[in-house]
Formats: C-alpha cells, structure tokens, sequence
C-alpha cells in the first residue's frame, strides 16, 4: 500500500490559503527519519501559511502528523524563504 500523495495535499492547502497561488511550490525531501515537504510562498504571502501565532501552520502540521501516524510514516512540513 502506498501512502497519501503528501505534496500535492500540502501544495494544495496552501494555494487555497494566499493570494497568488502560481507562487507556490513544495518539494519532497526525504531525510534520514522523515519525509519532509518543503513548502515556498512569496514573501509577503509567508504570514497568511503561517497564520497568527504560527497557528495555521501548526494545524497543518497537525494534520501531516495524523496521516503519518495512519501510514506508518514520519512526516514534517519547513517553510523555506
């Protein structure tokens, strides 16, 4: 079984979340103990993903949490600049 296409979710949750969606991209990295999506926004869009108090992306890291609990998988969500 394979697991949940976690890029195209988070490429997806963030588009619906700025203004300008064309400027979004994110890029799976795999790393030693995880999968990690590597998630780039313009930079004045970089506070709508992050949310007041960083509570948007706490959410979406929540629910990256909850999946790889499901799938047996680690995965972590970095917001590149």
């Amino acid at each position: 079984m394979t697991g949940p296409d976690i890029r195209a979710w988070v490429e997806l949750m963030a588009r619906r979340l700025v203004d300008r969606p064309e400027g979004v991209s994110v890029q799976m990295v795999d790393e030693d103990d995880a999968e990690v999506a590597e998630l780039t926004v313009a930079q004045d869009e970089m506070g709508r993903v992050i949310g007041r108090q960083g509570r948007t992306v706490q959410a979406l890291r929540a629910l990256l949490d909850a999946a790889g609990e499901k799938h047996g998988q680690t995965y972590e969500l970095e917001i590149l600049e």
